[in-house]
This record gives structure tokens, sequence and C-alpha cells, in this order.
């Protein structure tokens, strides 16, 4: 049997490994899926003007302002964060590698379980974690405080604050990915509070 193939079988037939394949793997898909719903949820957000029996209502101004940039909403919300200077190229050329992964988990699962997980994958999490956070505390620092800006001191600290969404993140990360002591610390922190309500 050839080298390759037979470590190729060792990976897909050892239980551990296997695990941690296509647990990385869903992370990354439901990480990615997290990302892509705070990039448009936002905006789309920001151009609402109330609900009706139907839902939301989005006004005009979402389709001639953000969809009218690209067919696809995720990339018309991309583009007018750019447009924004939420963001920039590098953030762009990023995200585009993170879905590029992100498709490839999702659709050759078979070929992971047998191959492996690419090694940077540990690093396109960073990145993702860190465009999540960029847009979160943009929306954070030019929509919320712009509102009441009275109510943060002047030496408030934005690398001090932890938006929803990215803590949700790095905690699903941490639980799922992590050593077994730091996951079992979520764990446990939940607990003792529980039993102090």
């Amino acid at each position: 049997m050839q080298e390759n193939v037979k470590e190729s079988w060792e990976r897909f037939l050892n239980p551990e490994s296997l695990k941690i394949n296509i647990i990385t793997a869903s992370i990354f898909s439901m990480a990615f899926e997290m990302l892509k719903t705070s990039i448009i949820e936002k905006i789309e957000g920001f151009f609402t003007n109330g609900f009706d029996e139907n839902g939301l209502i989005v006004s005009s101004e979402y389709k001639e302002k953000v969809l009218s940039l690209n067919r696809s909403p995720l990339y018309a919300s991309l583009q007018w964060l750019k447009n924004m200077d939420a963001i920039v190229q590098d953030d762009l050329d990023k995200f585009e590698k993170i879905k590029k992964c992100r498709n490839s988990l999702t659709h050759e699962m078979l070929k992971i379980t047998a191959e492996g997980i690419e090694p940077d994958v540990d690093i396109l999490f960073t990145e993702m974690v860190t465009l999540l956070r960029k847009v979160e505390i943009w929306w954070f620092e030019n929509l919320e405080m712009a509102i009441d800006p009275d109510s943060y001191p002047p030496d408030f600290d934005l690398d001090q604050v932890t938006p929803g969404p990215v803590w949700s993140l790095q905690m699903l990360i941490d639980i799922a990915l992590g050593p077994e002591d730091k996951a079992m610390d979520y764990y446990n922190n939940f607990v003792a509070q529980c039993k102090e309500t």
C-alpha cells in the first residue's frame, strides 16, 4: 500500500482525527455564517424603518445605496462597508480566502476526513474573528457611540470592547476546538452563576 494512501486511511479511521476534522469544518462553516449574517443584517437594520405584518420595512435607500453595489447582498454589503471606510481592500482579500476555505470545508468534507484540515485554518479562524470584530466595532463607534457620546468617558478605549457576536464566536471556537480545561471553564462558570441566582 502506498504511504499516502495508508496515511489517508489512518486519518479517516482514527476516531480522534476524524472527530477533530469534522468539528473544525463544522465550526468554521458556522463561524462564516455568523460573519456573513453580521455583515448583511447590520446594514439592513440600519436602513429599516420599522415593522409591519410582513416583517421589516426596509427603506428604498437600502436598495439604492447598498444592493445596487452588487447582485449579491453579501458583496454589496462588503462594498458598502468599504465605501464607508469600515473595512479596506485587504479585509476583502482576507474575506475571499475565508470564503474559499469555508467552501472547501463544506463541499469537500469526505476529502477533508481523509486528507485532514489545511494548516492555515487556524490563521483563517483568527482572521475571521478579527474581521467580525472590526465590523462590529465600526458600528459601535459610528452608531451607538455617535448617538449618545456623553455616555462614554473621554478616555474610553475601544480595544476593551468585545461585541456580542465576537464573544459568541470566540467562545464557540474555544469550547469546540480549544484545550479541554478552557472549554470546561466556560461550563463551570455558567453552572456556578446559575447556582448563585
